[in-house]
């Protein structure tokens, strides 16, 4: 018998049908003699339209009652799937994010977990009930409704399961686990069997949505077993750990990851004096901008060029800001390229093994493709590319690491 906390998606739940299909899928599990706590999103395209009903009457709607409105699409799926539950003579008792309860600060649709109180979900277990939780919200210390972004119900499943001291985490969306790339885009794109949680960090801020950052940083934290899984297939999905077995039999690179939505600005002709730097990206963040690489060149005339990328849709603005930049600082002219996309290779092989960056830029500049920007880590190296040759780029990484080879298992003599 374990603890399990089980977490399904809008898409999981998108339907009647479907939230049948996850009570049965509850069921079983809790046939075989399993607790189980359920974590579950808003039906898919409820929150989104949640979201365009507030903002027909508001258009700038207050962060509280957003929370309010917003809070209320997990409340219907949380119902729902209990009703559907007892119905299969599989007792289930439903609860709010408030009512868990999951204490967060203050930050309307953004807040953070600050406490969980288990008490009720424990004495419901050991009633043999099974626990229906909203994800993605809680409250905060005056009793309000608080939401947690995007993709909160992941880092809802995760928090519980480290309260609970789960057995394991298990998140259930429209993928069966963690690809070495995108299968879209690379037919030999193999399923990991493992990944360890630096890992899949990486590849979740470089690109890969399968989880979200949040949660996998908060399982890192609090050593949460985390495991991938196809809610409508069956199969082992992909475990994400902080086994030490699992870094020390992975290979070199583990996978690729990429990331189309780059936009990329260059400040021409700046002095060369301290602080360059922080009057530079200082106006870009004070106007909410996210940088991520950055690179800068001095040249021999003491003026230096000034690098860095941002997200696509925050160009324009991003342009805007570096015309006053550029008047304040004296620079001689500033530019961009929004056509551009970034492509990483991840693995904690990369820490013991010489040569991998030579490796990814040999394979590259064969196909042609030319280098902008290189950022690295111990686990990473990321490379910004002509957008057009992205695709290239990742078959072409995948093919040189051999990540459509299944991995040799050592065996012991």
């Amino acid at each position: 018998m374990a603890l399990l906390v089980q977490k399904f998606g809008g898409t999981s739940v998108g339907s009647l049908e479907r939230i049948q299909g996850v009570a049965d899928k509850v069921k079983g599990f809790r046939e075989q003699g399993h607790d189980i706590v359920v974590v579950v999103s808003a039906m898919s395209g409820e929150t989104n339209r949640l979201m365009d009903l507030a903002q027909n009457i508001q258009k700038q709607p207050t962060p509280r009652e957003m929370d309010v409105l917003l809070s209320t699409g997990e409340q219907v799926t949380i119902a729902l799937l209990s009703m559907a539950l007892n119905e299969r003579g599989c007792p289930a008792r439903s609860y709010t994010g408030g009512q868990v309860s999951i204490l967060t600060d203050s930050s309307h649709n953004k807040a953070r977990i600050k406490k969980i109180d288990e008490e009720n979900m424990r004495a419901d277990l050991d009633a043999g009930r099974v626990v229906v939780v909203a994800g993605f919200q809680g409250k905060d210390e005056q009793g309000n409704i608080t939401t947690l972004g995007r993709g909160g119900s992941d880092t809802t499943a995760v928090a519980l399961a480290a309260a609970l001291k789960a057995d394991e985490c298990q998140i259930y969306t429209d993928v069966d686990g963690v690809y070495t790339t995108d299968p879209r885009v690379v037919e030999g794109a193999r399923r990991l069997a493992k990944i360890t949680f630096e890992e899949m960090l990486e590849m979740a801020s470089l690109g890969s949505k399968v989880l979200q950052i949040r949660a996998v940083e908060f399982a890192g934290k609090y050593d949460v077993k985390l495991r991938v899984l196809h809610s409508f297939q069956e199969g082992p999905g992909t475990l994400i750990t902080i086994d030490e077995d699992v870094a020390m039999e992975s290979p070199v690179v583990s996978g690729i990851a990429f990331n189309r939505d780059e936009a990329k600005v260059t400040i021409k002709g700046v002095p060369d004096i301290p602080g360059v730097a922080s009057r530079i990206l200082g106006p870009v963040s004070a106007a909410n901008i996210e940088v991520d690489m950055i690179v800068q060149n001095v040249a021999d005339d003491r003026t230096t060029d000034f690098t860095f990328t941002v997200h696509r849709n925050d160009y324009q603005r991003t342009l805007e800001v570096c015309k006053q930049i550029c008047d304040e600082l004296g620079a001689r002219e500033y530019d961009g390229d929004e056509k551009i996309a970034k492509v990483s290779i991840v693995g904690v092989g990369m820490r013991s093994h010489a040569g991998v960056a030579t490796k990814m830029f040999q394979a590259l500049a064969s196909e042609g493709i030319n280098i902008q920007i290189i950022s690295t880590s111990e686990i990473k190296v990321s490379v910004i590319i002509a957008e057009k040759y992205l695709e290239l780029a990742v078959r072409a990484l995948h093919s040189v690491f051999e990540l459509d080879r299944e991995p040799v298992q050592e065996v012991e003599v």
